[in-house]
């Protein structure tokens, strides 16, 4: 059991939580334990204001909530803007894409609410505060896994139906990010001539002519989705 622990200066410790009963509690225990700590709301202009007064070593940010997108696009947010504090995301679940979403918002620390107990969230939080990530083993195979997967990018049409199949998804999301015709045929095991049969047959459904048309069309009318493999156009 974790308890309270001596050190040289306490850990500063921001808690970003729009449900004020569950953040005085929290704010109680952790307090408790050692850490100094300050609560503020979910939202990106609190949040922001209260990280630049308070200079913390870490913030945690409580994604369990019903808003719980939302709080995930704030740590994003705040991840751009305070990319140097280490950060700590509460989640319901244990669900892949809630985890995957936070460690790609910048979370270096996923804490499971339903798995899991009050001192593992305090040694997650020693953990992330000397520069270390912290999660669980499935969530660390949830992390690998999205690595190993293709992106991949929905396009819809007015009526809201998809204009190209899962494998031409996958070949626009990986000529949006840069990729040549020879790393996409590398990224999905196809050949160079395969892939521009593909660019060919998705430049007639966009009614575009070119990869930068492409790129751009993607930007500004795909929506990105989970990624994985498809095994077949």
């Amino acid at each position: 059991m974790v308890g309270n622990f001596s050190q040289t200066r306490r850990i500063r410790i921001l808690l970003a939580d729009s449900k004020p009963i569950e953040s005085q509690l929290l704010t109680g225990a952790l307090t408790h334990e050692g850490f100094e700590v300050v609560a503020c709301a979910a939202d990106m202009e609190s949040l922001a204001s209260a990280a630049e007064r308070q200079a913390p070593d870490v913030i945690i940010v409580n994604c369990s909530n019903d808003s719980s997108q939302a709080e995930t696009s704030v740590l994003r947010s705040l991840h751009a803007t305070q990319p140097h504090i280490s950060k700590v995301a509460l989640l319901q679940t244990d669900h892949r894409e809630a985890v995957v979403q936070a460690f790609r918002a910048g979370a270096r620390g996923i804490f499971s609410l339903s798995n899991s107990s009050f001192p593992v969230l305090c040694e997650c939080i020693k953990r992330v505060y000397a520069g270390e990530i912290s999660a669980s083993a499935s969530h660390l195979n949830y992390l690998l896994d999205s690595v190993c997967e293709v992106p991949s990018v929905r396009v819809l049409g007015v009526s809201g139906d998809n204009l190209l199949t899962s494998r031409e998804e996958q070949v626009v999301a990986l000529v949006a990010d840069g990729l040549s015709n020879r790393d996409v045929a590398t990224e999905l095991g196809l050949s160079e001539q395969t892939v521009k049969k593909y660019l060919f047959r998705i430049f007639d459904k966009l009614g575009i002519s070119n990869r930068v048309e492409l790129a751009l069309y993607a930007f500004h009318h795909g929506a990105p989705q989970t990624a994985g493999w498809a095994a077949h156009a």
